[in-house]
């Protein structure tokens, strides 16, 4: 019966999708695609007492999206490194994929070991910046959802008033 909520909330899902997926791109955040391919939008299922609908993606967005502080940093993020830095052997495909080779003051390259070492070493010093790439559409997109709602629930009620009418006759 509420055909038109449903509508409204299938258009903001969609748009959050789109947009979180244009802003990773925007971000430079895709290393090997699994979590751009990963985000999509559930079905919108209207129940006896609610609406829902859920929007996935891979664990690690909600990290990538709300930033995670370091010991020598502080973001607006409910993640921290506390005591324990990520495990350096987590970044071997992402140092290779991002074709990351540094040299030493002679020209040899670093040890990939080193290397993964102190990546890891400084995202625990440092963190991760938030980026924001699902939470702005999202909050966006629910401002939008705010402004129209009275509209698009008189819609729905306007169309239950007539459906009733109609099986009165």
């Amino acid at each position: 019966m509420l055909e038109n909520l449903q509508k409204a909330l299938e258009q903001l899902r969609d748009n959050v999708v789109n947009q979180s997926k244009k802003n990773l791109q925007g971000a430079k955040k895709i290393s090997s695609g699994a979590l751009y391919n990963s985000i999509r939008g559930g079905e919108v299922k209207v129940s006896k007492n609610s609406i829902s609908f859920s929007i996935e993606m891979e664990d690690y967005g909600d990290y990538v999206d709300k930033g995670v502080n370091g010991v020598k940093s502080a973001y607006t993020t409910p993640y921290s490194y506390k005591t324990k830095m990520p495990p350096p052997s987590a970044l071997d495909k992402w140092i290779v994929k991002k074709g990351i080779a540094p040299r030493d003051e002679k020209g040899k390259f670093i040890d990939r070991k080193s290397l993964k070492f102190l990546i890891a070493r400084s995202i625990f010093q440092n963190g991760f910046k938030p980026t924001l790439f699902f939470t702005k559409p999202f909050e966006e997109e629910y401002k939008k959802l705010e402004s129209q709602l009275d509209n698009v629930l008189f819609k729905d009620a306007e169309d239950m008033i007539q459906f009733i009418a109609k099986q009165n006759k």
